[in-house]
């Protein structure tokens, strides 16, 4: 019986692919985008106590420059900017946490599904893969929020039903070349439910390659979601960073904060992200490692 585990468990070369966040860290790129990455979800976890109370409220002169108690100045209507920076950032990291939460899960099961399968049900996802990859996401969640209004949880849902074919394409590659190797097929010989090869020895391996793509797609949803903001599309209950951006654009000669400290932010959050893929990628890529 110990054998036969034995013979399940996957190759030591394969088990040490799920450290690649570790070497990551070593290189400067993926350093400098955890660093980033980390200082963002701080941000956002702690808002309430970086910056207390209403961001709506007015709290000072308006169109007040930087300095003294207010370190990024005021808006138009005399509201904080660092406080509506602050949860502007907040609000940006929970639309890509639902967002990516909901790609992940679509992408896994199509992928995976597609990978083990094979024949006609890996040819029908995959066409149903590519139709959604061409619909143009950034146009459908204009018409959407148009018909029926803006949402948080609309954005999300949207969002996350049109951003999940790489991530089914790159899992689906995983599980098809995973599915011959040798402790798959022990499993199979061993009668192994196709749920539990699945889930136990296809999924852990596929796992890692697919970190990067991941973090890539939260860096295009926190783009996309500012740039909706930005049309005025944005949920109006909630602080958004490409809302302030599109409420700066008739003060840029006089109040240039207005505009500078949230295109900052989503500056920031998105070279954080594309930073830490770029040192995945490096950690996960063999060639570069032996370099």
């Amino acid at each position: 019986m110990a054998e036969v585990e034995l013979a399940l468990e996957a190759p030591p070369a394969l088990r040490r692919r799920w450290h690649p966040l570790r070497v990551a860290l070593r290189l400067p790129a993926g350093l400098t985008g955890a660093v980033l990455t980390l200082a963002a979800v701080a941000v956002a976890v702690g808002a309430h106590v970086i910056a207390p109370g209403d961001p709506f409220r007015l709290t000072g002169p308006p169109l007040l420059p930087p300095g003294g108690a207010y370190p990024m100045g005021t808006d138009d209507l005399g509201r904080d900017m660092f406080a509506a920076v602050v949860h502007g950032v907040r609000t940006s990291l929970l639309i890509v946490a639902g967002v990516t939460a909901l790609s992940t899960l679509v992408g896994l099961v199509v992928g995976l599904t597609a990978g083990y399968h094979r024949g006609l049900v890996d040819s029908a996802l995959m066409r149903l893969t590519e139709f959604v990859q061409v619909v143009p996401r950034f146009f459908l969640a204009v018409v959407a929020i148009a018909l029926f209004g803006p949402g948080t949880e609309r954005l999300v849902v949207l969002l996350g039903l049109t951003s999940w074919p790489l991530l089914a394409r790159v899992v689906r590659a995983e599980t098809a070349s995973l599915r011959s190797t040798e402790f798959v097929l022990a499993a199979q010989a061993s009668g192994a439910p196709a749920l539990r090869i699945v889930l136990r020895h296809l999924l852990p391996n596929a796992l890692p390659p697919l970190i990067v793509v991941i973090v890539l797609s939260a860096s295009q949803v926190v783009l996309v979601e500012a740039g909706l903001a930005f049309l005025g599309l944005g949920d109006p209950e909630l602080i958004s960073l490409g809302g302030l951006a599109f409420n700066a654009q008739r003060f840029l000669r006089i109040a240039w904060w207005m505009a500078a400290f949230p295109g900052a932010a989503i500056g920031a959050v998105i070279l954080g992200l594309n930073l830490l893929a770029d040192g995945l990628n490096d950690a996960l890529n063999p060639r570069r490692r032996a370099a």
